[in-house]
């Protein structure tokens, strides 16, 4: 039976009302450059020139996949599916997808593994090993920034701190922004990565925790976390 999303966007917005003034903690993670209060228009988007990924391995250091590895995995909640690499990746990138479905707008469309090995910016490379997602492209295309409102780009920063790092936004990229965009930003190995993928597993065994459960994200613990990695992650984009 599919999750039925809890009353996220009215419910954020309440809390996102009730927390300014919160402290500079908030401020800074919800900082966008002046002048943003609506979704961009696509034809704000630079075109991006695109060249061909050689490399046997994406950005991320995960191998370079076939179709034939990648499998197709329903977005719980969601009327969507995404061809992803199996396993831990799959299991964060698809509870990163469905805390933004339920939370900041509803997933009709979503790209995952390609085989198209042109890309406009070396993430865009990790699609090819399956550890990479596009949310809504249509509404955030590559170039475009500003795409999500204050309350928007918390859950966002929240969805992060909640992967304790080992997921990356497209939307802090310097040159090429794309505000859809996330992927695994581990190694192969990487013990964080199995850890959260373990405990995302265990919610979906409890009731009350995991996506779909409206959690406070402008409690003080949880905004200290994700502003903290906020800042680590925006240094090193």
């Amino acid at each position: 039976m599919d999750e039925k999303p809890p009353p996220g966007r009215p419910w954020q917005r309440r809390r996102f009302l009730a927390a300014l003034g919160a402290g500079a903690g908030t401020a800074a993670l919800l900082t966008v450059p002046t002048g943003a209060s609506a979704a961009p228009r696509p034809d704000q988007a630079a075109p991006a020139k695109r060249t061909g990924w050689a490399a046997a391995a994406t950005q991320n250091g995960w191998p370079v996949i076939g179709s034939d590895r990648a499998s197709r995995l329903r977005v719980e909640g969601a009327n969507a599916t995404v061809a992803l690499l199996p396993g831990t990746t799959a299991a964060v990138l698809l509870h990163v997808a469905r805390r933004f479905h339920y939370e900041v707008d509803s997933i009709e469309t979503i790209n995952g593994h390609r085989s198209d090995r042109r890309v406009a910016a070396a993430y865009e490379s990790n699609y090819l090993s399956g550890t990479a997602i596009e949310l809504l492209p249509g509404r955030f295309p590559a170039g475009a920034r500003d795409g999500l409102f204050p309350h928007e780009l918390a859950t966002v920063r929240d969805i992060l701190a909640e992967c304790e790092g080992v997921v990356r936004w497209g939307g802090d990229h310097r040159t090429l922004p794309k505000e859809g965009h996330f992927q695994i930003d581990v190694r192969p190995g990487d013990g964080r990565l199995r850890r959260v993928a373990v405990r995302i597993r265990e919610w979906t065994e409890k009731p009350g925790q995991g996506a779909g459960t409206a959690p406070d994200i402008f409690s003080r613990p949880r905004l200290a976390a994700a502003s903290g990695l906020a800042d680590r992650q925006r240094a090193s984009a």
